[in-house]
């Protein structure tokens, strides 16, 4: 499975890619929007974990232009935010992401939202 992590947090970015690779996981990084496009147009990726608030392009409107560009075949969009609010989850649902986790999160709830995703990439 690739993974991409799209996330402007240098030290969040870095927790994230210990915490997949210690699941036994092959992961890329991107710190914002415009460099997830970029590495979405290198390689396909499996999954996305899309950080919402991010400087050059958002997560929002980085998933936007995903589904534009590959509406059958793009990978799952996870979002990931501090922001647990209600509103937040419709606006990432909205703009066509596939589900949600909120910062700060246990490895455990990690795994679980990729094994999940994985299993739904296979169907």
């Amino acid at each position: 499975m690739r993974i991409l992590i799209a996330e402007d947090n240098e030290v969040n970015r870095m927790v994230m890619q210990r915490m997949l690779k210690r699941l036994g996981y092959h992961v890329d990084v991107a710190a914002n929007g415009l460099e997830a496009l970029q590495a979405l147009e290198r390689q396909s990726y499996d999954l996305i974990l899309m950080d919402i608030m991010m400087p050059e392009l958002d997560g929002l409107e980085a998933t936007k232009v995903i589904r534009q560009r590959w509406p059958a075949d793009g990978p799952r969009i996870i979002a990931v935010t501090a922001y647990a609010l209600e509103y937040s989850k419709t606006m990432c649902f909205d703009a066509g992401m596939d589900d949600y986790i909120s910062k700060p999160f246990q490895i455990e709830k990690l795994a679980e939202m990729v094994r999940k995703h994985s299993f739904l990439n296979r169907r």
